[in-house]
Formats: structure tokens, C-alpha cells, sequence
């Protein structure tokens, strides 16, 4: 490897001047020139989730960026969740984020990952294969729903519900779509499914700098749901959420799409759902990265869990805007996380520290990683973790 110093003293290590050029290049068309305007103030720096178990630095990420690229063999670059908790400080908008993906982009075209990122060669196979980020069969996508009075979709339903690859293969977060499900049919709601025929939705292997597989999945998708006359979406991803109603429009389409923590406010509000039971528990309630800082989503939520009756919620110190992310964003949930370095098992501390007997959230990769830490942290007699639909089935 030659090695190219810069203006500014910053090494380089490419294999030659064209491909130098090159990583430039596609560094400049995914939010390059913002880059520039950095003027390394920290900030970011300072709300960063990692530097709460270690040091890192977006900053470095971002200087280094601006003049090509540093070792794309690093695992730095490999680390940001995408929770978008720098970009909200940042003074210059300097697209933290866009960087950190455009490095990914290069790393993922020249096929290098380290150790803790090789998972990710295994989700790009099973993606492109199966249709599914945990490689299984895609006909057995639809299969939570046998039993649950869960109809195929067809043309003229109101509504799609759209689970994702977690609630539809995980044995935990099954639960979440059965749950959802059994409050659908409850409010004599129109919906269905499309089982096999769905594909993930793509947010997070894109979030790895994987652009090609991302943009097959989406055009499968979008052409799914033309075809059978979709346009209403349901989903209990934020993740999903998030890249139907801001990615799909980059393909010139605009489906309507719906969050279930906005869909359980409306169908409560307009009196389709009775909360019946008393709850009579403590619990907390956890902002998803990517439902509340990427897409506002703040109040329905807890407006839902406040008329449950006898249910009391407690705040933990970082929520709403300020949200800690839990730490599988960016397609963290796919790579091993040491032990010590994990979000998760800081959010389960506050959660507790705040006396909740249940923490809940509104996202199956919130619930993944916090599951996970429960068991890690032998908290799992301590508080429980639950979805927001499991919470509203119990009541309803």
C-alpha cells in the first residue's frame, strides 16, 4: 500500500492515486462537501453513546473523512449506530451520519470488515437469498400468523400490516406481531398480510454501506405492493417506518405510512379501543432512535401507555430528544458487542434505577438488545421488557 500525505498532514493508505480519486468521489456524492464545514468544535464528541463505555470520536471520523480516508480496515468507522444524537448538536450540519455511511460504502466495495463486522457478509447472503436478515426460509415469513385470524392481503384492504424480519422470525418478537394482530382484529380493523412475498425492508444494510442489495430489496418491495394495490402501511419497526416514509420516495413512489404506537393513539381516540383492565405497574418508557429523533414520534406513545389504567410511567434521565440509544442501530444489532461496551445495559440501569418493574419500547431492535442485556446482567427477575402492543393486549 503507497501512502499519500495530505495539505493537512493526514495519511492516506489507498492502493493508488485513481483510487484515491475514487473514494473522494464517493465520499463527495454522500454528503462529501458538508464535511468541509466542520471546524471540530467536539460536540458531537460529547453526546456520542460510545464515549459513555469507551473512546471514540466522530470528530476524527469526520476530519479524516473531509480529505478522503483514513484505514478502512478500522473498526471506528464500523461503530456509529446511526442514532443521530450528533447530528442534533452539530452547529454546521455537518452529516455525521452520511459520513460514516459513505465510509462503510468504500469498506463494503473493497470487501474489507474486521473481525466483529464479518456477520454482516452472512445478512447480505441471507437478504439476497431469503429476503430476511436471521437467514430463514422465506415461506415461513407469514408464519406467526397462523391461528391469529390473519388474512393474505388483497386489493382494497385499508390497511397492510407490515411486522419486519424480527416479529416474523424471532420467537421473541413474535409476540409483538401476534399481539398486534390480536389489537387489529379487536378494533374490527381491515388489514392483512403479505408473508412470503414481503422482503426486509433494507434500513439497516444500507446503514452498512451496502447501496446495491438495499435498492434490490427496496424495488422488490415497492413492486410488491404496486402490484397488489398497497397503500396504507402498518409497521412495528421504527426502522421500517423510517425508510418507507423517507428512503421508498427516492424511487418515485409515496405510500402512507404508519407507525403502531400512532395507529393505537387513533384507534383509541376514536373509541375502536376500550382499555379495560387495570395494568398496576411501574414502568418506563424507551424513545427508539429511529422513531423519535429521526421522525418526532414522541407523544402518542406515552399518551397510549398514560391511559392504561393503574399504570404508572416513570421518565428515565435520558429520554424524548435525548434518548440512549440501545446500541443495534446501523446494523450494530448484526455485530458482537463486548461486554461493558453495550447501551443496553446502561438503558436497563436507568430503567431500574427509576424503580420500573417493565421497561417498554416501540421497537424490535430496542427489544433484541434489551432482552439480551436482561440475561447478561442477571436482571432478568428484576424488570421485565415489553412492546408497547403487549402492554395494550394485556388491557384491552
Amino acid at each position: 500500500m503507497k501512502q499519500y500525505d495530505d495539505a493537512r498532514g493526514l495519511i492516506e493508505s489507498v492502493e493508488n492515486v485513481a483510487d484515491y480519486k475514487e473514494i473522494v468521489d464517493v465520499i463527495k456524492e454522500s454528503g462529501g462537501e458538508a464535511f468541509k464545514r466542520c471546524f471540530q468544535c467536539g460536540l458531537c464528541d460529547v453526546v456520542c453513546p460510545w464515549n459513555r463505555v469507551r473512546n471514540f470520536s466522530m470528530r476524527k471520523i469526520v476530519r479524516q473523512a473531509t480529505f478522503g480516508l483514513t484505514d478502512i480496515e478500522s473498526e471506528d468507522i464500523w461503530l456509529c449506530t446511526t442514532c443521530g444524537r450528533c447530528p442534533q448538536q452539530c452547529p454546521r450540519d455537518v452529516k455525521q451520519i452520511e459520513s460514516g455511511i459513505a465510509l462503510r460504502r468504500i469498506a463494503t466495495e473493497y470487501g474489507v470488515f474486521p473481525k466483529s463486522v464479518t456477520p454482516v457478509r452472512t445478512i447480505r447472503g441471507s437478504l439476497v437469498g431469503e429476503g430476511n436478515t436471521l437467514s430463514e426460509e422465506r415461506a415461513k415469513r407469514g408464519d406467526w400468523a397462523k391461528g391469529h385470524s390473519v388474512k393474505p392481503f388483497t386489493e382494497g384492504m385499508e390497511i397492510l400490516y407490515f411486522p419486519g424480519c424480527y416479529p416474523s422470525y424471532d420467537p421473541r418478537l413474535k409476540k409483538v406481531a401476534v399481539a398486534t394482530a390480536n389489537i387489529l382484529n379487536l378494533a374490527g380493523v381491515d388489514f392483512g398480510i403479505l408473508g412470503s412475498k414481503e422482503n426486509c425492508c433494507g434500513e439497516s444494510i444500507r446503514k452498512t454501506g451496502d447501496e446495491e442489495v438495499f435498492k434490490r430489496l427496496a424495488r422488490e418491495n415497492i413492486k410488491t405492493f404496486i402490484d397488489n394495490g398497497v397503500k396504507k402501511i402498518l409497521v412495528s419497526s421504527p426502522h421500517c417506518y423510517h425508510t418507507f416514509k423517507n428512503e421508498y420516495p427516492e424511487f418515485m413512489v409515496d405510500f402512507e405510512v404508519v407507525h403502531i404506537t400512532q395507529y393505537l393513539f387513533e384507534l383509541i381516540q376514536d373509541g375502536k379501543l376500550e382499555l379495560k383492565k387495570e395494568y398496576g405497574k411501574e414502568i418506563t418508557y424507551h424513545d427508539p432512535c429511529y422513531l423519535g429523533r429521526h421522525n418526532g414520534i414522541y407523544d402518542e406513545p406515552r399518551e397510549v401507555l398514560q391511559k392504561v389504567p393503574g399504570l404508572v410511567l416513570n421518565e428515565m434521565p435520558d429520554s424524548r430528544v435525548d434518548s440512549l440509544c440501545c446500541g443495534g442501530g446501523g446494523g450494530r444489532v448484526w455485530m458482537e458487542t463486548q461486554k461493558g461496551e453495550r447501551f443496553s445495559d446502561l438503558r436497563i440501569q436507568q430503567a431500574m434505577d427509576v424503580g420500573a418493574e417493565v421497561l417498554v419500547t416501540a421497537c424490535p431492535y430496542c427489544i433484541t438488545m434489551f432482552e439480551d442485556s436482561r440475561i447478561t446482567m442477571e436482571a432478568d427477575e428484576k424488570i421485565e421488557i415489553k412492546d408497547i402492543t403487549e402492554i395494550i393486549q394485556e388491557v384491552i
